[in-house]
């Protein structure tokens, strides 16, 4: 069960179409929109909610608001979370023996664990939302100095979790509970959380544990698996555009971006600016200005795996799956980011010599050129950019450990009956 955009979803759809291949039956509950994603796959469909429902949320101005952007995924995650969790107990009902992997946002899994006894994990593709006083996340909208003490600055965090995303969304999430005779919940962050089994599907190198992380965590790797996504293959204008010139820079803000105008106007301008070819990836249209100049190329999307390694440099919203897939290639990055992980993933690869950050406003033809004209021609930034390609190839499978994970995961591993969250 999957609630989310593509980098949300693509990752259980991968796990599904592994655990398919060993044998076992897969059902993938996830938005409407990703059903022909998923039937691709072989796996079985449940929606959450319709497209209609989807295209709603995603529409929202709101949703790409550092502060506010939570609001619309959170209503959408409660809208869905009742019928969800039903479902999940009509399966059950049938006899059937169920495990079931939930993202955060999967209310519904949790729900239904709680209610019941499902044997269940939480797998997170990003380490943003796994809490820490050691090394908190960089929340969006709250640039705090990385000279104040970590201690402080999980603090504060703790502070913006009890001032405004517990009114907002425990009210609606405790009242659909008591509707089912569960106990209220406290601490969102900490509920949506399986307390018998969480995936952490990102690697030691790039997220460190930490020593109060959640005990029943389990970390892997990146998943890489775009193979799933809307193209399997790379287009053949694509490729012919590559096989025609220098590696250019890639642009993309995102599977759900609607307001990705200004991004890709300044995109054309920098190019233009450093002289360089360029990718533009926006699956809607409207976004890209027209006509593009001589050089440059749009697509609705491409297949990251395929044409990063034939890149020059990748400019993006900050998303963890597209971190990945740069990572995978050996680019620099230069994120722009929005909201969500976006300033957290960005703060990560900064620190790691992979590449840099610039705040919407500050992304700019002329600073942006400054900036990724040191990406492509720091030493240290190629240096560890090649050690991140070598640890990515040379890892173990995410997808082939997370499936391991699954088959392990038993009625007796996850609890008693219905619980209380702290």
């Amino acid at each position: 069960m999957a609630v989310g955009t593509h980098g949300d979803v693509l990752p259980f759809i991968a796990l599904g179409h592994e655990l398919l291949k060993r044998g076992h039956g897969v059902s993938l509950a996830a938005p409407a929109p990703f059903e022909a994603m998923a039937r691709r796959a072989g796996l079985a469909f449940e929606p959450l909610g319709t497209v209609a429902d989807y295209e709603a949320v995603i529409r929202q101005p709101d949703l790409w608001h550092p502060q506010q952007g939570f609001r619309p995924m959170f209503d959408y995650a409660l809208q869905v979370a009742e019928p969800a969790c039903l479902w999940l107990g009509a399966t059950r009902a049938r006899g059937v023996d169920l495990r079931v992997i939930a993202s955060p946002l999967g209310w519904g899994a949790r729900l239904a664990q709680d209610l019941y006894d499902l044997p269940t994990a939480t797998l997170h593709v990003m380490p943003f939302l796994i809490e820490s006083r050691y090394d908190p996340p960089r929340l969006p909208g709250l640039p705090l100095p990385r000279f104040l003490p970590a201690s402080l600055r999980a603090y504060v965090n703790l502070g913006v979790d009890k001032v405004a995303v517990g009114p907002f969304a425990l009210p609606p999430l405790n009242a659909l509970r008591a509707r089912l005779g569960l106990d209220p919940v406290y601490r969102l962050r900490h509920w949506w959380n399986s307390p018998t089994g969480m995936l952490l599907m990102f690697p030691d190198w790039y997220a460190e544990p930490q020593a109060d992380w959640p005990g029943q965590a389990v970390q892997l790797g990146f998943p890489l698996v775009d193979r799933f996504g809307d193209v399997a293959a790379m287009p053949p204008e694509l490729e012919a555009f590559l096989d025609a010139g220098d590696p250019p820079i890639v642009f993309t803000y995102g599977s759900a971006m609607r307001q990705g105008a200004g991004f890709f106007d300044t995109a054309v301008r920098l190019c233009r600016r450093m002289g360089r070819r360029g990718v533009l990836l926006a699956p809607q249209g409207g976004q890209v200005p027209k006509p593009l100049p001589a050089g440059i190329i749009h697509l609705p999307y491409a297949p990251l795996s395929a044409l990063l390694p034939r890149s020059a440099a990748l400019v993006h919203h900050g998303g963890v799956g597209t971190v990945a897939q740069a990572l995978a290639a050996g680019v620099p990055q230069l994120v722009v980011p929005v909201a969500f992980d976006h300033f957290d993933e960005g703060r990560r690869l900064k620190d790691r010599d992979l590449g840099a950050t610039l705040s919407r406003r500050a992304f700019r033809p002329a600073r942006a050129a400054r900036v990724l004209g040191r990406l492509l021609t720091d030493p240290a930034v190629a240096r560890a950019c090649t050690a991140a390609r070598a640890r990515m190839a040379g890892g173990p499978d995410a997808i082939l450990d997370a499936c391991d994970y699954v088959e392990r995961l038993t009625t007796a591993e996850a609890g008693s009956g219905p619980s209380a969250a702290s």
